[in-house]
């Protein structure tokens, strides 16, 4: 199994996402994502970058919530990322913020 396929199954097991998840945010088919899977192609280095950030945060995200908790709280507008949702976040490239959320929530400073 290659890295890629243990990043999905990652996400779609403890972060409760779907493959049309993993479509929509990484701008590829529901079938990329089975063929990513599958291990019979890779993503692009930048998604693979994604995947990898993405699988992190939902692993850090698993120490505290259930898998539909977690995926309801990358897709819900966060009010420490000023009202945007974390997923637009990590997908922008800020997955720092994201981060830091994390950060605080392990020190229990949670606002």
């Amino acid at each position: 199994m290659t890295a890629v396929a243990r990043y999905i199954d990652t996400l779609q097991d403890q972060g409760g996402l779907k493959g049309t998840d993993i479509a929509n945010f990484t701008d590829v088919s529901s079938a990329t994502v089975h063929r990513w899977k599958a291990g019979t192609h890779l993503p692009h280095p930048d998604t693979q970058l994604l995947l990898a950030q993405l699988h992190y945060i939902v692993s850090r995200l698993d120490e505290y919530y259930s898998p539909a908790e977690v995926r309801l709280w990358l897709y819900a507008p966060h009010p420490q990322l000023e009202g945007r949702r974390a997923i637009d976040a990590i997908v922008a490239g800020r997955a720092t913020e994201v981060i830091a959320i994390l950060d605080r929530l392990d020190a229990e400073a949670y606002l």
